[in-house]
């Protein structure tokens, strides 16, 4: 009797099943086939849609495969008592190491790695001479500081990563910047005074992993043929170079990345360039990546 009456509504209307009758596990299931934002959004609608979306078994599905060597990046405060929800979105935030010259994170979407490696995690000839080399703090790099060329004759950034990537393919990026910028009367404006010698050679990109695999490639930086998008030579923005990509089959602990950025032609001199950082993202990612346009 009072079943039959709680499906009664004010007018003595059948009232039909809800979304709120679903049972919980049921719901989860659905779960594991959508983006963790889908189911942060959904966990709105009732009880069962909210207990669903803190299920373990959701959000290990979510995780990278060897999320748990994730996890010794994450401040030991902040590790105890973590459910699967929780580690997702600890790992979600950009997480420092190796002297806070690297970050990692999980893409939000995907939870697959990214990787961030900044101008002070990388080897760079010169930098200690303040003829050829500053640091530049700015809010425009996620390390609030890059490095910035004067002048130099042989311009070489070398760099390497060991890691235990999770299987993916992955691409990587030099993020470079044409030209000294500032802020004047809470406006940005760039200075390109000293910015010369990026159009007579092309700068070479290689990479190359301890299994074996290479990729190279070359551009000169100051190109003179103006763009539809970004006007004249492209100064004044941010420039994703791509290097080249890699593949991580899963079958070792840690894949070691060696990559460099060299134009040591001493025949010219060559200037005004910033060196902000180093991208490794899963390949089909990289267009969602923000900060700067893709060369």
């Amino acid at each position: 009797m009072g079943a039959s009456l709680s499906n009664l509504g004010s007018n003595g209307s059948t009232i039909g099943p809800s979304l709120g009758d679903i049972p919980e596990n049921c719901v989860a299931r659905v779960f594991l086939h959508l983006s963790p934002p889908e189911i942060c959004n959904l966990a709105r609608l009732n009880r069962a849609f909210r207990g669903a979306a803190s299920a373990d078994y959701v959000w290990e599905s979510k995780l990278p495969s060897n999320y748990e060597d994730l996890i010794r990046l994450i401040p030991l405060e902040r590790c105890r008592n973590l459910s699967k929800k929780d580690i997702f979105a600890a790992l979600s935030q950009p997480l420092p190491f190796d002297d806070g010259n690297k970050q990692l994170w999980l893409d939000r979407v995907t939870g697959r790695v990214c990787m961030s490696i900044s101008a002070k995690g990388l080897v760079i000839t010169g930098i200690d001479d303040r003829r050829y080399w500053t640091w530049v703090p700015t809010e425009e790099s996620r390390f609030n500081v890059v490095a910035y060329l004067q002048q130099i004759w042989w311009f070489e950034v070398d760099g390497e990563v060991d890691f235990p990537f999770p299987a993916d393919s992955y691409t990587l990026f030099f993020r470079l910047h044409l030209g000294r910028f500032s802020k004047r009367l809470g406006r940005r404006v760039c200075n390109y005074e000293q910015t010369h010698g990026w159009d007579i050679k092309p700068v070479i990109f290689k990479l190359s992993t301890s299994d074996g695999q290479q990729a190279s490639s070359k551009c000169c930086l100051d190109e003179t043929e103006n763009d539809d998008t970004y006007g004249n030579h492209k100064r004044g923005y941010w420039v994703d170079y791509k290097v080249g990509e890699f593949i991580v089959s899963g079958s070792k602990p840690t894949t070691k990345v060696r990559f460099s950025m060299k134009q040591i032609d001493c025949t010219h001199s060559k200037g005004g360039l910033c060196v902000d950082s180093v991208f490794i993202i899963p390949s089909d990612l990289r267009d969602r990546k923000g900060g700067g346009f893709l060369k």
